[in-house]
């Protein structure tokens, strides 16, 4: 019996690579293309010595459309991107060329090599401040910032090549995913990795308002079997929202995470006050369930907290550097 064989691009970031590691469990071969710039080869370190595992250092938008790196394979696993929020008000070529450009790049390779499906990450950033709660695979579409735009757009390639060139395909709206092996670089970003960091180094956890808003909170492991099984499935076509269907709160996160000092800052505009995923659909389409309870998972987080030793610690003065003009704009666009 042939060996599967799976394409992960953005492999050695946070939720790919999770995808990498059910991928070999399923005793799958792996190929992995990313530029590294989000990504880290350390996020596949215990994979070093598997002969399954191939790992492309490249960048997406670089790709042929006969690209040797899809000969053969029967599934694309697409995380690749621009992942960071704030900067997309700042750099939204980067964001377009990536996210969108990038997206048709991998569709085309996936075209031209007879790629049997792929499945697109795509963002419940989409929805933007969005008043149907749960929120269900129907609701407006309305992006707030040029990263939600993006995804989207990358969406709507991905459907396209499905309608027009007939590549199966199937797309994953994530809600809110964390996990060990989430970004430590960069922008300011994920609350997680921004907590972490200031754990780590003593110093006072930074809340956006009060804290009352909530997130929908998927551990990474639960959302690569979503996309296995997106994968597998005959269905095609089909967008499906993932998240855990259960919305915590910033200030339960600081509670699990043991954060005694605290200090607020500004709520930002164009960010809802609550994310909750209906997840009906690919439960009944797909039979996935979630396995990692919240409180499982930031466990797993605490356990694994030395990751983030080398991430930046972010302050007062040095948040409101870096939403400067986030404000700015989306002030002007309210």
């Amino acid at each position: 019996m042939k060996q599967p064989v799976a394409v992960v691009t953005g492999g050695a970031g946070f939720i790919g690579s999770h995808m990498v590691d059910l991928l070999l469990a399923e005793d799958c071969q792996v190929r992995v293309i990313d530029n590294l710039v989000g990504g880290r080869l350390l996020n596949l370190e215990h994979h070093k010595d598997d002969i399954r595992l191939k790992v492309d250092v490249r960048n997406i938008c670089d790709l042929e459309k006969e690209d040797a790196l899809f000969k053969g394979a029967d599934h694309v696993f697409h995380f690749a991107g621009i992942g960071d929020i704030v900067p997309s008000i700042e750099r939204p070529v980067d964001y377009m060329t990536t996210n969108v450009q990038g997206t048709v790049k991998v569709m085309e390779a996936a075209r031209w090599n007879g790629v049997k499906k792929v499945v697109y990450a795509a963002s419940s950033s989409c929805y933007g401040l969005a008043t149907e709660l749960p929120t269900t695979e129907h609701a407006p579409i309305q992006p707030q910032y040029p990263y939600a735009l993006s995804k989207y757009q990358g969406e709507q390639v991905v459907l396209h090549w499905y309608k027009v060139y007939r590549i199966p395909v199937n797309v994953i709206r994530i809600f809110n995913a964390y996990g060990i092996r989430s970004k430590t670089s960069g922008a300011y970003g994920a609350v997680f990795g921004v907590f972490l960091a200031q754990k780590l180094a003593g110093k006072p956890f930074t809340i956006v308002g009060d804290g009352t808003q909530t997130r929908d909170f998927l551990y990474a492991s639960d959302v690569a079997r979503a996309f296995y099984l997106a994968a597998t499935t005959s269905l095609s076509g089909e967008i499906f929202n993932l998240g855990a269907g259960n919305p915590q709160s910033v200030n339960r996160l600081v509670e699990l995470l043991e954060g005694k000092d605290i200090i607020h800052i500004p709520k930002r505009l164009g960010e809802p006050d609550c994310t909750w995923a209906d997840i009906s659909k690919i439960q009944r389409d797909l039979g996935w369930k979630q396995e990692v309870s919240f409180e499982e998972g930031v466990g797993r987080m605490l356990k694994n907290i030395d990751y983030w030793r080398q991430a930046p610690v972010w302050d007062v003065d040095s948040i409101a550097q870096a939403t400067k003009t986030w404000f700015e704009y989306m002030k002007s666009s309210a």
